[in-house]
């Protein structure tokens, strides 16, 4: 299983929208809105690395009232 965080800018006032279409998505185990430089923070799975770009890159950067994002991927084996 891969895992990676997903932070997230979006247009103001639409992070409830953004926080429910995420949640409603089978690669999105969590995700929780936040203070600071980013507003949501999305914990997304996979089985491969390659899943795992694609759900990134075609279904969450995808949705409109995101503006960018920053994704940190797991690190295997580092306890």
């Amino acid at each position: 299983m891969k895992k990676a965080y997903v932070l997230i800018n979006c247009d103001m006032g639409q992070e409830e929208l953004i926080l429910n279409t995420l949640r409603g998505m089978k690669s999105v185990k969590e995700a929780h809105g936040t203070f600071g430089a980013y507003d949501i923070i999305a914990e997304v799975i996979a089985d491969t690395i390659e899943e795992l770009r694609e759900e990134i890159t075609w279904k969450i950067r995808k949705v409109s009232p995101i503006r960018s994002t920053l994704t940190l991927t797991g690190v295997e084996r580092q306890g």
